[in-house]
């Protein structure tokens, strides 16, 4: 919080001098990844992420001055995959001050391609505002021969600066396509067009610096959200187990054992799992774990038509293992009905 409050006295000033113009004010969050990532050469398949500053990687993109005024903000410089609570809370916290403070009318956040979505949905469900927050990245580092994250930066800042793209919620632009935090999920580890919306298909799509949009998110988002985690320091622990044929149930006890508030069974088929793992379900119940069933499946989700539907543990709809972990957790900040926790499924 401190950090967040030092930021906005400095963005204040830093950006009073652009408040008065016609651009859009975007402030640019910087966290890494293979965006800001490099290479030994130009066409080499390994490279090291999260090692560009963002101020080298906006010079990298001169047309941004054109489409609005800028500020890039640093916020870590890491790979997705080491992304934490506590950075999770530092962008709420800084988005949320710069937002209450008329800081800024948009903002972008440079990510790894590899947890991209989970940290946009997080925000999706705790940023409680109407301006744009757009995610972007790339599939390739910045020294590559074709690299993937000039444009795809173009298109965030464009698509932030848009007097369409608020209300939203909080959104994700790569390989010109924009796509909904709710559902976005990456589908290919290597390809530039790396990531997709299985069930519910993209926003719209970015064109010489607009967007067009037909369609909406019509979950609940940003500002009409109920989870309020402010001054919250962590988030319940919620983890997911996988099923399988045979699947044991060690895993899942040791999770129990260990005092997690929720698990997540990435289910096979319909959220399917076997008697081992249904055993351990009903034990960790009733020492207050609660459990949500998803799918390993790509399409197609859980409901309560789904095979031993049991009221006591919640069905995720569309969502991933990975997103309905989130929603969990932040159910998890205000109840531990079932029930309750079922009506958030829906709703979001």
């Amino acid at each position: 919080m401190k950090r967040s409050i030092f930021l906005s006295l400095f963005l204040l000033t830093a950006l009073s001098l652009t408040a008065q113009q016609s651009k859009p004010r975007i402030v640019i969050l910087a966290t890494g990844g293979t965006i800001a990532g490099s290479a030994a050469g130009s066409t080499q398949a390994s490279y090291t992420p999260g090692v560009i500053s963002i101020d080298n990687i906006i010079a990298t993109v001169p047309d941004l001055k054109s489409v609005a005024s800028l500020k890039g903000i640093q916020i870590c410089n890491i790979s997705s995959q080491n992304m934490e609570p506590a950075i999770w809370m530092r962008l709420f916290n800084v988005i949320d001050s710069l937002f209450s403070n008329n800081l800024c009318d948009g903002i972008v956040i440079t990510h790894g391609t590899d947890t991209m979505e989970e940290t946009a949905y997080f925000l999706n469900l705790t940023v409680k505002h109407r301006r744009p927050v757009v995610l972007t990245g790339s599939m390739r580092p910045s020294t590559s021969l074709s690299a993937d994250g000039p444009f795809n930066l173009f298109n965030a800042v464009s698509l932030a600066a848009s007097p369409q793209a608020g209300g939203r919620g909080v959104m994700v632009t790569m390989n010109d396509y924009i796509f909904s935090a709710d559902d976005v999920t990456k589908l290919n580890t290597v390809n530039t067009m790396a990531f997709g919306s299985p069930n519910l298909g993209p926003l719209g799509y970015m064109r010489g610096g607009k967007p067009t949009f037909y369609r909406e998110s019509l979950s609940k988002h940003t500002f009409n959200s109920e989870f309020n985690i402010k001054g919250l320091n962590s988030l319940p622990e919620v983890e997911i187990i996988l099923s399988y044929a045979f699947a044991s149930n060690i895993a899942l006890k040791a999770l129990i054992d260990a005092g997690v508030k929720g698990v997540v069974i990435a289910g096979v088929g319909h959220g399917n799992y076997n008697r081992d793992i249904a055993g351990e379900l009903e034990w960790g119940y009733a020492r207050g774990v609660r459990f949500v069933r998803s799918t390993r499946i790509v399409t197609g989700g859980v409901d309560m038509a789904a095979e031993e539907f049991d009221s006591k543990y919640p069905v995720s709809f569309l969502k991933s293992p990975q997103k309905a972990r989130i929603l969990l957790m932040l159910a998890l900040t205000k109840t531990n009905r079932s029930g309750e926790i079922q009506r958030i499924f829906e709703e979001y």
